[in-house]
């Protein structure tokens, strides 16, 4: 069976012990190798934290005036493209044959001045020239209940990652840390030891985004030297708006053809507190109790409702 057939879903398995699909490790030496430059940003998440949104933010903070062509003729993962995914990605107007999208060749091919790449990678994983280069890196952090319920309907509807199952038996898997990228609890503890010996990493959290995106703006502008106008940001705030990106066709994947329309849409709910809707009564507790044993930092605290 060809690996690279979207077709069939791929196998969960261990990665120098992080779980993981072939589709984020085939190309493993090369992301490895890859040459970060010194005025490049990374936006590093785990998945469904809100990846998408802050690249979006950043993509028109840097280029939404100087290349507006872009924002209606390239979509955000080509813009932004993921540094360690590896996929058959069918052109639009290119016939039936599908290219092998290779995130760290489309990362390296970015004409961007700073080239803007997003990554899922837990810190450990990171390429060293990030940090040799002393690299700006954004990371985008969502409290562990609406992520797991978001993580849920997008495994439901994209063909590169597992088949999720079960809504009860998926929650333990997330517990337990069996999803692509690994535990949570690892990945967001993992990233926030780093910032406190690497001062070029701003964390940033989802519910904060959500709270007030205009505040949080400030922020990234400050962290990344930006003075934009009132009025520009004032635009950029409004063009990020949840629904004003869910109906955008340059951000709402709409034109990847690893994911399926039909399940669910990629930008769904987009909500603070959703997860209150999937956890039973039983389900809250026994992820409360587990949530406490492996959440020891007391300096990193997230909201589940705001």
């Amino acid at each position: 069976m060809d690996k690279m057939d979207l077709s069939s879903r791929p196998e969960l398995f261990d990665f120098h012990g992080v779980s993981m699909t072939h589709y984020f490790t085939d190309n493993w030496e090369n992301i490895q190798k890859f040459q970060a430059r010194p005025d490049d940003i990374l936006i590093a998440s785990y998945p469904k934290a809100g990846t998408m949104w802050v690249s979006y933010i950043l993509d028109l903070l840097y280029f939404g005036q100087t290349s507006p062509e872009r924002q209606t003729s390239i979509p955000i993962y080509t813009r932004v493209p993921n540094l360690e995914i590896i996929v058959p990605y069918l052109q639009p107007g290119s016939g039936s044959s599908p290219q092998i999208f290779k995130g760290s060749e489309m990362a390296d091919k970015l004409h961007t001045s700073p080239r803007l790449i997003k990554t899922h990678l837990p810190v450990q994983f990171m390429p060293k020239s990030f940090w040799e280069q002393n690299c700006k890196i954004v990371y985008v952090a969502r409290n562990a209940k609406d992520s797991v319920v978001s993580y849920f309907h997008f495994e439901r509807m994209t063909k590169i990652n597992p088949d999720p199952g079960d809504w009860s038996s998926y929650l333990q898997r997330f517990m337990e840390g069996k999803m692509v990228f690994g535990s949570w609890y690892d990945h967001v503890n993992g990233w926030w030891k780093k910032k406190q010996t690497y001062p070029n990493l701003h964390y940033i959290f989802y519910e904060d985004l959500i709270e007030d995106t205009g505040r949080e703006i400030d922020k990234l502008c400050c962290f990344l030297g930006l003075s934009p106008s009132a009025e520009e940001k004032e635009r950029i705030r409004g063009e990020v708006q949840f629904d004003n990106m869910k109906k955008n066709n340059m951000i709402n994947h709409s034109t990847f053809r690893g994911m399926d329309f039909k399940i669910s849409s990629f930008i769904r709910k987009g909500k603070v507190g959703d997860w209150k809707n999937h956890f039973t009564v039983a389900q809250n507790e026994e992820f409360d109790e587990d949530y406490m044993k492996k959440m020891k930092d007391p300096t990193l605290q997230f909201h589940t409702k705001i």
